[in-house]
């Protein structure tokens, strides 16, 4: 197709939806009017090459794959007692999407590289999860009661499992195993949009559900920005939540979901609102076509109006950004709930995965920090354990991977966005 009558065609659906609906294409044929946005998916700074604490934790999580493809929660911590022993090795979603995500991350797809055939069995399992699962609630997985799900969130394998099919959404090497995937997205996505909340969050219990819920604005968003049918509505309200936790006068963070812990709501904050501005910056230049060209009026006012949407998430997003890089030095803060737990992993994961997208001096201190402390903190097999809460040894791990390897993380407009 050639660029005029695509971009045509794209102002003409804009109007005609009055942009109710989203904007986008798979990465590789995403059509936008100025030539400077075409979508280029690579991290965002110069990848660091993995070092012997990176290998020796994958290889635990090699280790403790289940014959299933999937994941348990693994060993927990001695103070949390032996209820959930069985859990161990029963594999479940949230943990077999995580550990999946670090091998994503180590440089694999599901069709290349040395942790293919580990991809592929760990997605049978999330997918035959899904695809046994109902049409309509936010259930994806019938293993229910896991630490994480108690301590987060029960729907924490839902979002994650959004953000992991995403990931590898039209990588999967047959055009069989791609539908499969994008069958089950669709699904998945199909779920949370139903369920969602108008403030843009999701009903479920938890000691610190806002982590979990950060986790769906960043599934919701990775979705959009790999080219699955996302909304318009569901990405406005996942913005709006992660922006109302942030208060601009006074450059503070809501705990509500938080457990009290200012890390966690922090770290979720800052991180929606950057999975927000990316996407964003994917649409921008289609809907500015649509304010200028839109052939009624309507429809030129409904694109100012999403243009001002996203021009306050971006504001906004800039404002939280520097309240947390003001708070990196308060060791206290830092700290959590004071020891480490998988929701101080999965916190310094969200912070990373924001950070890193700007680059500059604050992600180069924060890395080396990170890479210097969880690097003091690994068990001898190579594996990471909670003190608190988040104890498993699966969870745990995978996260400390994700955080050591955020610079790997695929970033779409990096340029773009990087120097925003």
């Amino acid at each position: 197709m050639q660029q005029p009558s695509a971009r045509s065609l794209l102002i003409s659906l804009l109007a005609l939806v009055g942009l109710s609906s989203p904007v986008h294409a798979t990465p590789e044929s995403r059509a936008q009017p100025k030539a400077a946005l075409a979508v280029a998916w690579s991290p965002a700074v110069a990848a660091k090459p993995l070092d012997r604490t990176v290998e020796n934790g994958l290889s635990w999580l090699l280790k403790h794959q289940l014959a299933d493809g999937g994941w348990g929660q693994g060993e927990e911590s001695r103070q949390m007692g032996r209820g959930m022993n069985g859990m161990a090795t029963q594999s479940n979603v949230a943990d077999t999407a995580m550990a999946t995500l670090s091998l994503l991350r180590a440089g694999s797809t599901p069709s290349t590289g040395q942790y293919a055939k580990n991809i592929n069995r760990a997605l049978d399992f999330v997918l035959s999860e899904i695809e046994t699962a109902d049409e309509d609630s936010l259930w994806i997985t019938s293993v229910r009661g896991t630490r994480v799900q108690g301590k987060i969130g029960p729907y924490v394998g839902t979002f994650l499992s959004a953000q992991l099919l995403a990931e590898v959404n039209g990588q999967m090497g047959s055009p069989a195993r791609n539908k499969r995937v994008a069958t089950a997205l669709a699904k998945v996505l199909h779920k949370m949009e139903k369920n969602q909340r108008d403030d843009g969050g999701y009903t479920g219990r938890g000691w610190a559900p806002v982590l979990s819920q950060a986790l769906a604005v960043k599934g919701t968003n990775r979705a959009f920005q790999r080219g699955a049918k996302v909304s318009a509505k569901m990405r406005e309200r996942s913005a709006n939540w992660a922006a109302s936790n942030f208060d601009q006068k006074s450059g503070t963070f809501s705990r509500a979901g938080s457990a009290g812990i200012a890390l966690y709501g922090t770290a979720a904050t800052v991180g929606g609102l950057g999975d927000s501005a990316q996407s964003d910056e994917l649409e921008s230049a289609a809907v500015e076509e649509a304010a200028a060209n839109a052939p009624t009026e309507n429809a030129r006012q409904a694109a100012k109006d999403r243009l001002g949407r996203m021009a306050e998430t971006k504001r906004v997003q800039r404002a939280a950004n520097m309240a947390l890089v003001a708070r990196m030095s308060d060791q206290k803060f830092m700290n959590g709930f004071g020891s480490n737990g998988g929701e101080e992993f999965l916190s310094y994961m969200l912070v990373s995965e924001t950070l890193v997208v700007k680059g500059g001096d604050e992600w180069k201190q924060w890395d080396s920090a990170m890479t210097r402390n969880l690097g003091n903190v690994q068990n001898g097999d190579g594996s990471w354990t909670g003190h608190h809460c988040i104890t498993g040894r699966t969870f745990c791990t995978a996260a400390a991977l994700l955080v050591l390897m955020a610079d790997r993380a695929p970033s779409p407009l990096v340029k773009e966005l990087s120097r925003g």
